[in-house]
């Protein structure tokens, strides 16, 4: 479950579930620096920036379409990787929607990763409809997220570790993607952050300004700090 408060101090990194990190190297096509990822922390200007953006945003907007209906194309794609039976290609994991928020820490979530299961919260019992994406598409997200991007990066589901978590799961996604991506992750974890007062946004489908899809604006901090 995602904090709704932002702390300069990040949850420690884990180590990243094997299979899972390297089925988004496979699936990505591309190579990327592994070592990133315990590093990288959410800079609290540009968090904010991004708050901003997603607030003043309208719920649906056509001009995001084209990124929205990508984003679903390439999280069916990814959702049928993660699934698929280990002796044709796939991942073999096997995912269950819930009607409650399975899991009170990403540690948890990992152990069941760890046996090939996973365990989506509805969307459906959130009630907090998606304008664009189905509830049945928005579980594939929601499943396909948490394998990819927080147990294939080692990170948590503090706001440092959701930062963390949309690099790694970006590379997975086409450039119109990403946009759509940025605003579901980036967008509304800001949007809870500095705005939600412990109650999940507004679920939108519209688009951030261009920098905030692109993955060089993420903050790395070797410092540790």
């Amino acid at each position: 479950m995602l904090t709704s408060t932002l702390s300069t101090t990040a949850a420690p990194p884990f180590t990243p579930v094997g299979y899972l990190a390297e089925g988004v190297r496979t699936f990505s096509g591309r190579p990327h620096d592994e070592t990133v990822y315990p590093f990288i922390r959410m800079d609290p200007g540009q968090g904010r920036a991004v708050a901003n953006a997603y607030i003043a945003a309208p719920r649906r907007d056509t001009r995001a379409f084209d990124a929205y209906a990508a984003l679903c194309r390439e999280t069916v794609e990814q959702y049928h990787f993660l699934i698929g039976r280990i002796e044709f290609g796939g991942l073999g994991v096997a995912v269950r929607v819930v009607d409650d928020d399975p899991y009170s820490s990403a540690e948890a979530m990992v152990e069941d990763l760890h046996e090939r299961r996973l365990r989506v919260f509805a969307s459906a019992a959130s009630g907090n409809p998606h304008p664009y994406l189905s509830d049945g598409v928005n579980d594939m997200f929601r499943a396909v997220h948490d394998a990819f991007g927080h147990a294939a990066s080692g990170r948590g589901f503090d706001p440092h570790g959701e930062e963390a978590a949309w690099l790694k799961h970006s590379a997975m996604y086409s450039a119109p993607a990403r946009r759509a991506l940025a605003t579901e992750i980036r967008g509304q974890t800001c949007a809870l952050i500095f705005y939600g007062r412990g109650e999940f946004p507004e679920q939108k489908a519209a688009l951030l300004p261009r920098w905030f899809s692109d993955r060089r604006s993420v903050h790395v901090r070797r410092d540790g700090r």
